[in-house]
């Protein structure tokens, strides 16, 4: 049986009844389009300039001089200062219970009331006061109750540390998402910190979060100093959270040498 001789057309009408029974239909481009593409310009109302293809002027030094002179005189306005109160009132608490209390029920620490407050756990006089910047999102009952606790209870076990003797505590009452400690701070939570740890008296303060860190006025920029408060000299050391340390194992080894050398 020989092939039958087909011409161009038959072929061509063959291809697009194959591609037709394949269920293409329909001519793609791989092209571009600019679907949201600016409407088109409307000429008639362009400006000259525009229309004949040239730049427009640049402003003349009269005009930023006046523009200077205008901006010396009308200065932008400055960023909001977030306005300090004395959060401990007249009658702050004279003890740890009594501070712990307050910490859970107080209006001046103005909670947002979308996570609850976590009290502080641990014994006064403890040999490590351990402070974090907010408890954890899912704590109700226990501060560090998720990952990050588990992380901690590792170290401390690493340290040779008995959980129950170290004191741990947040600088805020509640889970706060996206929190601004540094405008926190400066709106009166630094000095409920402060008395916060007088009251503890700890030996010494390991510091997870150098934001946290900040509030304490004295170990600003200098992560291995110590912190002066009104009772007691205590050694303070800041380092990175444990929420980061989770996410970059290799800040662990770092810490552990920090904590090393801090602690010889």
């Amino acid at each position: 049986m020989s092939k039958p001789d087909l011409s161009l057309a038959r072929e061509f009408e063959a291809s697009l009844a194959w591609w037709r029974a394949a269920g293409v239909d329909c001519d793609y481009s791989d092209d571009v389009t600019a679907w949201l593409a600016d409407a088109p310009l409307d000429v008639a109302s362009a400006p000259a300039a525009a229309r004949a293809g040239t730049q427009p002027a640049a402003p003349s030094h009269e005009k930023l001089r006046d523009a200077t002179q205008q901006l010396n005189t009308h200065p932008p306005a400055p960023a909001p200062i977030t306005p300090r109160r004395n959060l401990l009132g007249d009658s702050p608490p004279a003890d740890l219970a009594a501070f712990r209390q307050w910490w859970l029920t107080a209006p001046e620490l103005d909670a947002s009331g979308l996570y609850p407050r976590i009290a502080p756990r641990g014994p006064a006089g403890a040999a490590l006061m351990v402070l974090v910047p907010q408890p954890e999102e899912h704590d109700r009952e226990r501060l560090l109750e998720g990952p990050q606790g588990r992380l901690l209870a590792n170290i401390f076990v690493a340290m040779g540390l008995d959980d129950g003797a170290i004191y741990i505590a947040a600088a805020l009452p509640c889970h706060t998402p996206m929190a601004d400690l540094a405008a926190i701070g400066a709106g009166g939570i630094d000095a409920v910190l402060a008395h916060h740890v007088t009251l503890a008296a700890p030996r010494r303060v390991l510091v997870l979060g150098t934001a946290a860190g900040s509030l304490l006025s004295d170990v600003k920029d200098n992560p291995l100093g110590g912190m002066n408060q009104t009772v007691v000299n205590t050694p303070v050391m800041v380092s990175e959270t444990l929420d980061a340390m989770i996410n970059m194992p290799r800040l662990k080894a770092r810490f552990w040498k920090r904590w090393l050398e801090w602690s010889a």
